[in-house]
């Protein structure tokens, strides 16, 4: 078995969506190079050496099993999977992604591609400020000086700015910072399965609507005047008592919690289908209770056009839904955009789904993924 070393590595980015280029990146070191042990905070830097854009900066360290040339081999097809282009003209350019070997154990080495200490870390900020967050008593081999004393010997004085983001060594941590993820949608838009498919792959407590024996559902889409505000009252004092004895008990053993319902829904379905004055009624009620439920980190809205609801709907065989009126599902879209667009200030994420089968293609569900792990990225950290 091959002798594991401590290395750190210094991460950059100043192109695209520079946040998700670290994240991304970590992500394959964590896959490719070796464990992810530490992460450093994320700080914003002024480009050095030449004029451009902002960068983000990290550093991390790893146990890895690679030699150090195996590992800076390692580290550049990372850079080219994620869209590095390494240009043949002299000084620095702007980049979506640079990775950069700072040590590797205590080891020093010099050939004709890879020196190690990185011989330019000691002028630079942006490297050791992180770098003392994660290795602040770590000598240089060669200087003999831990990193505090190398950030006071240090003559760059180019902006460095901590900001209140954090990166994930995998995915399942990342899940884990959501807290909670309330998955929303149409009838027959798959909120359900993909709430079940999230809380299995990434130990997720799963929060569910419990709808199936409402007495009121069959004959409300008989009979929709008649049934429509029992029906909603029915289902408010349901979505109330379940989602607060469901959100309120954390588990232990969960990383986070992830719902196929927002208990908001409940005003969507009233506005729709009560009266005027029953809806009057309805919403005080429902804004009283409202202030009192969990609010989820994320909130993601699940969108299929009518035809495809409809689609989904037959598919699935429920005989009291054969019957909706494609014109009521287009009322529900409305609705919920118009919730989404009443709440700015919740993280909401609206997917199309209309040209993804997450049920039957593994390619379609890891876009989805791919979607909320980005979005969740760029939101501040539950222990920043």
């Amino acid at each position: 078995m091959a002798e594991h070393k401590l290395a750190y590595l210094s991460l950059g980015s100043n192109l695209g969506d520079t946040l998700n280029n670290l994240q991304s990146a970590v992500f394959s070191i964590q896959k490719m190079a070796g464990d992810v042990q530490r992460i450093s905070p994320i700080y914003k830097s002024s480009a050095w050496g030449f004029d451009s854009d902002d960068f983000l900066n990290v550093c991390l360290s790893i146990s890895t099993a690679l030699s150090p040339q195996k590992l800076l081999d390692t580290l550049l097809k990372i850079e080219s999977q994620l869209g590095r282009v390494r240009f043949k003209e002299e000084g620095y350019q702007a980049r979506t992604i640079d990775i950069d070997i700072l040590y590797y154990d205590r080891e020093t080495l010099f050939t004709e591609t890879l020196v190690i200490p990185h011989p330019e870390m000691c002028y630079r900020k942006f490297v050791l400020k992180p770098l003392a967050d994660i290795a602040p008593q770590f000598y240089h081999p060669v200087v003999n000086k831990d990193t505090r004393n190398l950030i006071q010997e240090c003559r760059d004085k180019g902006r460095l700015e901590k900001t209140v983001f954090r990166l994930y060594k995998n995915r399942e941590e990342l899940f884990a910072n959501t807290n909670f993820i309330a998955i929303e949608g149409n009838i027959g838009a798959g909120k359900t399965t993909l709430a079940h498919k999230i809380s299995e792959d990434f130990n997720g407590k799963l929060v569910l609507e419990r709808f199936a024996d409402n007495p009121f559902l069959p004959k409300f889409y008989e009979e929709k005047a008649r049934y429509a505000f029992p029906l909603e009252m029915s289902f408010l004092a349901d979505r109330y008592q379940q989602f607060t004895d469901d959100t309120s008990q954390y588990d232990l053993f969960r990383s986070f919690m992830v719902s196929d319902y927002d208990i908001y829904k409940s005003l969507i379905f009233a506005r729709i289908t009560l009266q005027q004055d029953e809806y009057a009624l309805y919403r005080k009620l429902f804004h009283l209770m409202y202030k009192e439920v969990k609010k989820p980190k994320i909130y993601v809205y699940l969108y299929q056009s009518t035809d495809r609801l409809l689609e989904n709907i037959k598919k699935r065989g429920r005989d009291y839904e054969q019957s909706i009126d494609p014109t009521y599902l287009e009322q529900i879209n409305k609705g919920y955009f118009d919730f989404i667009k009443s709440y700015p200030e919740q993280n909401n994420l609206v997917i199309d789904l209309e040209d993804l089968d997450f049920v039957e293609s593994q390619d379609d569900y890891e876009t989805i993924l791919d979607k909320i792990l980005k979005f969740a990225v760029h939101l501040p950290s539950v222990r920043s």
